[in-house]
């Protein structure tokens, strides 16, 4: 049995990846490891991370596109760069509060 920990991000929180030249805003979360045996059998097996922690849905971008990730929490860190991510989603899901901060737009939390 997958023992659940706490999220250390939120949703709307800007992260990169720890290794990969990527960034984006979260706009799901879930608990443990929720996606394909394909997908997670797909990672190189020494660098495949623990099930039994928090993945990220992210509107990602690197420098040539941008796209939908899913990121083990050990593989993000806080993007500090305070740059607005190009995503075309996330003018969708989001609107910029006060602090430069996303925050889910409240049409769609209702």
């Amino acid at each position: 049995m997958l023992k659940e920990r706490r999220a250390k991000y939120a949703i709307g929180d800007v992260v990169r990846h720890r290794v990969y030249p990527f960034r984006g805003v979260i706009f799901d979360v879930d608990p443990t490891f929720s996606n394909t045996d394909e997908w997670y059998n797909s990672i190189p097996e020494d660098v495949r991370p623990s099930k039994d922690q928090p993945f990220y849905h992210l509107f990602a971008e690197n420098a040539e596109t941008e796209y939908i990730a899913y990121v083990s929490e050990q593989n993000l860190l806080p993007d500090t760069s305070d740059e607005p991510v190009r995503h075309p989603q996330v003018d969708e899901v989001f609107d910029m509060d006060e602090d430069g901060r996303y925050r889910a737009r409240t049409e769609l939390m209702n």
